[in-house]
């Protein structure tokens, strides 16, 4: 190298300190550096209240009992059915992205699921077709208003029995009792929900599984997120270090990613119920006998070993009765 290319090349490197000093670089720092960035997932936010909360006030589980079923296309005169049957489909608020419960099968680009398969047998018994059914995809968040603003008949989608939400709508008896667990990557070192103390979680907003983490002793940090694929990326992408939720959920992550585990002790106990507008006592009655049809009759059983027999071995929860 001459003099002359020493010359440029020291007052070049000095032109580059200056610009950068000029552009706001602190003495001492590594101008090209990247900086830190916000480790959340776009649409994440973080919560330490939840908008819906547990009440124990009452038994929400409990509901009206039904009375003599009507025979399919056959309503009572003036009831809610012969409403619904007259418009010619049942239209019912589901999920589209909750393997196995509600979600859009790939193959046939319909959805599909447990939920749904309970939908369609309210839809079977309505009209004696269990195809005339209008499916509502809804976030979780939406389920209640979508109900209490008529946008849809009835909400089949993992929806919680609660005292809170049945001064908004009416509930039938239970069709499925989920228990609520942590879900982690392997060998993350989460055993159980002392181990979240100092973690990030992720939850959607307004739901029970979302009080469960905010009442821990250890409380986490916790984000919410639109829906339960939302929550798995994030924790493949390591912006989360755990999701809580009920199994059938769980289950249905798992199967999409099998690097993650169920981990630690179960947290609650949800009842997962249809949700029917509050004033439709003689929907709630209908829907009730319908449950009761497919606990007896082995249709339960049946669309439980095809679509969650990944839970294991399970029966159909007992009915509980007002009335």
């Amino acid at each position: 190298m001459n003099t002359r290319q020493r010359v440029l090349l020291t007052t070049g490197a000095a032109a580059l300190a200056a610009a950068l000093t000029a552009c706001g670089s602190a003495p001492g720092t590594d101008p090209l550096a990247i900086p830190s960035v916000n480790r959340l997932p776009p649409g994440a936010e973080v919560v330490t209240t939840n908008e819906r909360q547990r009440d124990p006030a009452c038994d929400a589980t409990a509901s009206l009992r039904p009375g003599a079923q009507p025979s399919p296309g056959n309503m009572p005169a003036g009831s809610t059915m012969a409403t619904i049957v007259a418009s010619g489909k049942v239209r019912i608020g589901v999920d589209q992205n909750l393997y196995p419960m509600g979600y859009r099968d790939p193959a046939t680009g319909q959805i599909a699921g447990f939920d749904i398969d309970i939908a369609r047998e309210i839809a079977r018994d309505l009209f004696g077709d269990p195809n005339k059914i209008e499916m509502h995809p809804i976030e979780s968040a939406q389920r209640i208003p979508a109900l209490t603003s008529g946008q849809v008949d009835l909400v089949v989608q993992t929806l919680s029995a609660t005292c809170e939400r049945a001064r908004e709508i009416s509930f039938s008896t239970t069709y499925f009792a989920a228990t609520q667990r942590i879900l982690a990557v392997k060998g993350s070192g989460i055993a159980s929900s002392a181990d979240l103390a100092g973690k990030t979680v992720c939850e959607l907003p307004r739901t029970t599984t979302l009080d469960t983490v905010l009442q821990l002793p250890s409380r986490p940090t916790i984000i919410t997120m639109n829906n339960w694929l939302d929550c798995l990326t994030a924790l493949q992408q390591g912006q989360v270090d755990a999701v809580s939720t009920d199994t059938p959920i769980l289950a249905g992550l798992i199967a999409q990613d099998p690097n993650l585990e169920l981990v630690g002790e179960t947290l609650a106990v949800d009842d997962f119920a249809v949700g029917i507008p509050k004033q439709a006592t003689d929907l709630v009655r209908f829907v009730n006998g319908v449950l009761d049809r497919i606990r007896s009759d082995g249709t339960w059983q049946r669309l439980y070993n095809a679509r969650l027999n990944i839970l294991g071995p399970a029966s159909p929860p007992a009915p509980k009765y007002v009335e």
